[in-house]
Parts: structure tokens; sequence; C-alpha cells
């Protein structure tokens, strides 16, 4: 309903102004001289549909030879339009950000915004790409992995340029945007046949068009926006779509933008020839990807968190374009919203308690694991999701829980496993003095690959406690796998996550399993594992003791002989973390009181190692930070078995803290005792 009262209102608004544009066409058309017919790209004739209800006028001049005319005919059906709407954007009271300025000023001198590389990051100043006095598509910063060239290519400051212009009204903006974008297809032509790995690769092209999409409706009144270039812009915009018509991307999130792309540009431009086959072809890819891409728990399969929430995006976005051009599209995404609703769910289970306070607009509220950005999913990014997710589910008040920061509906509280995926959580309350800790236990056939946006880490964990990440994952400094892999490949090591390993070598399968699930009154328990290496298996159970406190048991079970690592990664702080080795743990001394203790204990000898760790919360960013090893002796055939408890406490290095075994090792579960400043607890899991 809300779609239909936008255009409604759109359509109200527009009826008011559609003379006084009418006028300002008209009077440009008699101001400029009739230019001749070799300054207008011809093929544009060939692509667009004459016959199309309103390109009557165009069809006449063609016919007559006028084709200079015929193209300003049709550039004036485009300005005056009201039968199509694009809802991701509105042309009514534009703004533009702080940011938006920036990044079109800076611009302006040729230095272009791509996401997270700049020259100067306190300035935001992007890196220059002239050269010899030209633009130099082929720059790549000094130390940037191939990411900035795939990034660059996508064009990311066009349409904050373009809303800059609309708000402004500066006509140096859309001319430097013509200026560019003619130098960029100058440079960088279609590749005759098939696709290259930057500047045509599927999702570079379909960025491209999904921006083109709104930069049209932002500039098509602007003097600068000629017939002229009007004709070499929907050449090139069939050009791009008929491209992704013909390379299709084999799977995965690129696929899903790919499609978006062709739903977008077959939708918004149905005067064109081929606009059938672009609107058929993207619906017919999202059709199939969202009963495919996403998991019977609701995780996208490639287990990236950012790839997550922006898959569900596209698909709420192709949604509305469909709801406000029903017209043209009839009822082709109806379906979408079935397959949606756990994705979107898994978007609330994993988001961390953080994000309902104001003090966590710039810190991580959600977590880590795999190739996710978090720096991509601030406070208030995702309560823009929530928003579009309530919108979508309007009966569940979990969302709306969400999407008003829990003034109004319920937060679940209970322990919540995505066994397919391999993700869980226990978490007991929603407020930023919560506690929460996610464990992520891969099945993936390719995380071992480089390439693979999933890390070989099965059954490490970040928790969370009063606003404080106390074991954040390690992250992704180096997105991409091309080139230099070292640093990429230091950050996919199993040893810098919370988990166990052999040798400190890399685990070799990420086939993870889910054994329990359950609450037993005293705990909630989740037990999982993974057969990380040939002769050894890592079993480990997470008691959530009262709500209250943590305590995990590991088991590396096989016939593998060696050094079993266990392995602990920590928060920042140089002087307020503090690794004690005697007593094979460590604790936080944080001046808030919001402190944590971490003390392990062994069915045989233990030693403890400290080593420097790392922690990136965005590509190129690394901040140091304090990381030990809690190593055990293994013989074939014999079990390593750690207790570790994790406790909060708001002094945390004077709690007194003890744990032992009461049973031997068992398939069949595990018992334990622990005891806490005098305070014996009986735990116990049964699988």
């Amino acid at each position: 309903m809300k779609y239909f009262i936008f255009i409604f209102m759109t359509a109200v608004l527009f009826s008011c102004t559609k003379e006084s544009i009418r006028k300002n066409a008209v009077n440009s058309g008699n101001t400029e001289t009739t230019k001749s017919n070799n300054v207008i790209n011809p093929k544009i004739f060939d692509l667009i549909n004459l016959n199309y209800p309103g390109l009557e006028k165009a069809k006449t001049l063609y016919e007559a030879n006028k084709q200079y005319e015929a193209a300003k005919a049709i550039l004036e059906y485009y300005r005056l339009r009201t039968n199509v709407v694009n809802p991701s954007i509105s042309l009514i009271n534009v703004t533009a950000s702080d940011d938006d300025k920036l990044k079109a000023d800076f611009a302006l001198e040729n230095r272009f915004f791509v996401n997270n590389y700049y020259e100067d990051a306190v300035k935001k100043m992007p890196h220059s790409l002239m050269s010899s006095g030209a633009i130099n598509w082929l720059f790549q910063p000094v130390g940037a992995d191939n990411e900035y060239q795939k990034q660059l290519h996508r064009h990311q400051w066009f349409v904050p340029q373009a809303k800059v212009y609309r708000t402004t009204q500066n006509e140096k903006y859309i001319q430097s945007w013509i200026n560019v974008y003619k130098d960029w297809l100058v440079k960088n032509p279609m590749p005759e046949t098939g696709t290259n790995t930057t500047t045509w690769w599927q999702l570079q092209v379909a960025e491209r068009v999904m921006g083109q999409t709104q930069l049209f409706e932002y500039y098509k009144n602007s003097t600068s926006f000629t017939p002229e270039w009007f004709s070499e812009f929907m050449v090139r915009f069939a050009e791009h779509s008929d491209f992704l018509v013909k390379y299709p991307y084999p799977d995965g999130n690129i696929l899903i933008s790919q499609g978006s792309a062709l739903a977008f540009a077959g939708v918004l431009f149905p005067e064109f020839k081929k606009a059938s086959e672009w609107m058929n072809t993207g619906y017919s890819i999202l059709d199939t990807e969202v009963k495919t891409q996403f998991l019977d728990d609701g995780m996208h399969f490639e287990l990236d968190f950012s790839y997550h929430i922006s898959a569900i995006g596209d698909f709420y976005e192709v949604m509305k374009l469909a709801d406000a051009n029903k017209s043209i599209v009839g009822n082709v995404a109806s379906n979408f919203k079935v397959y949606l609703r756990k994705a979107a769910q898994v978007v609330m289970n994993f988001t961390y308690p953080n994000y309902f306070s104001n003090a966590a607009s710039n810190s991580q509220c959600v977590p880590g694991f795999n190739d996710t950005r978090q720096s991509s999913w601030s406070r208030s990014v995702l309560n823009k999701n929530f928003i579009k997710y309530n919108e979508m589910f309007p009966d569940d008040n979990e969302f709306l829980y969400m999407a008003t920061y829990g003034k109004k509906g319920t937060g679940p509280t209970r322990p919540k496993a995505f066994t397919i995926s391999g993700t869980y959580i226990l978490r007991n309350g929603w407020d930023r003095q919560s506690t929460m800790l996610i464990l992520s236990n891969n099945y993936s056939n390719d995380a071992m690959q480089i390439w693979s946006h999933k890390q070989p880490d099965n059954c490490t964990f970040e928790l969370y406690h009063k606003g404080r990440n106390f074991f954040p994952d390690a992250g992704v400094y180096a997105y991409t796998s091309d080139g230099s892999n070292s640093e990429r490949e230091w950050y996919r090591q199993t040893r810098v996550h919370n988990t166990m390993t052999l040798d400190y070598k890399n685990i070799t399968n990420a086939k993870g399993k889910s054994l329990a699930v359950v609450s037993n009154g005293q705990a909630d328990i989740v037990a999982t594992e993974n057969q990380g290496y040939p002769y050894l298996k890592h079993r480990r159970y997470v008691f959530f003791v009262n709500k209250t406190f943590f305590v995990l048991v590991d088991e590396g079970i096989g016939a593998a002989s060696g050094t079993v690592n266990l392995n602990f990664n920590l928060c920042e702080g140089e002087n307020e973390v503090v690794v004690t080795t005697d007593k094979n743990g460590a604790h936080t001394n944080f001046a808030d009181g919001n402190n944590m203790i971490m003390r392990t204990f062994g069915s045989e000898n233990l030693t403890t190692l400290p080593f420097s760790g790392k922690v990136s919360y965005a590509p190129g960013i690394e901040f140091n930070r304090k990381a030990y090893t809690v190593n055990m002796t293994k013989t074939a055939g014999q079990t390593a078995r750690y207790i570790t408890v994790l406790y909060p406490r708001a002094q945390a290095s004077t709690a007194l803290i003890n744990a032992t075994f009461t049973q031997p090792f068992q398939e069949t579960g595990v018992a334990l005792d622990v005891n806490i400043d005098g305070k014996t607890y009986n735990l116990n899991c049964n699988l």
C-alpha cells in the first residue's frame, strides 16, 4: 500500500509541475539551434521502439530524416513521462549528505571515490587518477590489492555527484560526469567476446547499470543533458544491459546483482526493443536464485554476512520496483517474500545488543566471521534494513522490535541455532548491557580455498558483554585473492581465530556438524564438532550458565599425535588486556568496570604461550591485539580435553576459578564441575 500511495503522491505533485517542465523544455528547444544529424549516435533508433505510445512525434521526425529532432523528441518524452516509477529514488526534496558533497567535489579534481581507499583518510580524500594531463584508468594505489581496480570501475562517485547537482543545480557536476564517463567509455571499450576481471566483469557492469537508472532521473532535465549526449548515453546503457544478458555469472551474490540490474533496466526503460528480454531475464534469474542461494535455515550460502544483507536488499528493491510498475511487470516477484523471512531473521539474530545504544553508532554491531565487512553495517544502516524487513513482514513483532530500536514489539532471548550454515547464538537480552556469544561452525567444500568468502575457522566464537566484544573475529584485511595473498592468508589462518589447531596448522576440512542445542534450566548449551584434520576431530560444548557466564569444553578426538593448541584472540587494549601464562588464561582491566576473566584447565599438563595478534574491521585497516594459545601434548589415541571459563566481572583479576572433569571422555556427552569463588556448578550435556 505504501508504494501505491507514493505513486499517487508523485503523480499529483508531478501534474502540478508538468506544465512548467514542459515550458522549460520548449523554451530550451526554442533557444537551441537545430544541429546536424551526425551529432546523434544513430544506433539509438535501432534500439528504441518508436511505435511505443508517446513516441509518435519522434517516429515522424525520424522518418523525415530529422534524426537530431527525433532524438530531441525522445528526450522530451522521457522528461515528461509519468507512467514509469523508480521507487529507489525520489526527486522531491532531494538531499545530499556531507559525504556526498565531498565525493562530488573531489570528483571535479579527478579524485574518484573508491570505498575504503583514500590518499588522506582523515580528509576522506580519494587518490588522484591524473597522470600526464589525462585520467589513468589503470591506476592502483601503492599497497592496494586488486579490489581497488574492481571498485573503481563501478563508478561509486557518480550518484553522489548527481545528488549534489540536483540540490545545487550547478552544471559543473553534470559536465564532470559527462566528461569523465566519455573518457571512460573511450579507454575501456566492451570486450569483443567474453568478460574480464575489472572493467567488464558482471558485477562492475551491474553496478554501473543500477547507477545509471538513477543518474538518468537526476540529470535528464539539465541543459547539459543534450540530445547528442542523450543518444550516446542510451546506446551505452543498452550495451551494458545486453552484456548482462549475454554473460550470466555462474552463481552467488554477483548473479543476484546481475538479475537485479536487468530487472531495473527492463522495467524503467520499457521503450527499448529489448526491454522485455532484459526484464524477463532479470526476474527469471532472481526467481531461481531466491530459492537456491538461501539455505534452509535462512543464511546465504556464501556465509558472508555482508553479502547476506545485500542479497536481501536486492530482492527488496526489485519487489518495490514490481509493485510500483505493476502494469509493466505483473506479479513476477510475488513469491519472493516466502523465501526472505528466514533470511531476515538471520540478520536480527546476528545483531549485537549495542545496536540498541546511541553510543554504538561507530562500533561493530554484527560479527566479523568470514569475509564480512563489519564497517559497512553501522547501527543506522542496519536500522534501515530492519525497517525494510518490518515493511515486508508487518505481522512479525520481532522485526518491529528491531525497526523501532526496541520501542515496540518483542525481541527473542532464547538460544538460536542455524544448523545448516553452522551459526549458534546464546544471549540473555537485547539492551546494551546484555551478553551474547555467537559461534561459527561452517560446513563448506571451498573454505580452504584462498578465494572463498568462508574461512577455515570452525568452532570459532565472538563474545559480547555490556557493549564490548572481548573476542572479535580476525576479520578480512585483504578482500581479493588476486596478486599477492600474504595479507589475506594471514587473516585466514585457523590459529588467529578462537578455536583449536594441531601444531598451529590450518585445518584441512570445514565440515561443521551440530550435536545439540538444549536448555536444562541451569544452562543453555550448544554442542558442535568438526573433523578439521584427517586424524583429529574438534568437539566444542558451550554452556551459558544462568545466562551469566560461559564455560567451553573443547575435545581433540582421534589418532593424531602432536601439540593441540587452543587459541584465544582478545580485544584491543595494550595495557587493559593481560595474558597470565602461569594461570593459563588472561583477564582485562578496563576502567569502566566491564571486564572478563579467562581460565583454562586440562586433562593433561598445559603450557600457555602469548603471541601477537591482529584484527581488521574493514579492508586495509588493522589493529594490534594480544593473543595466546593453551597447548597440550597429545599422543595417538589420547583425547585432549580442555575446560575454559569466560567470566564477566568488574575486577576480573580477583576471581577464584577452578574446573575439573567428573567423568572420562565419552562419545555420548560430557560432565564437569566448575567452582567460582567457592560456588560449584555441576554441568553436563548428553548427546
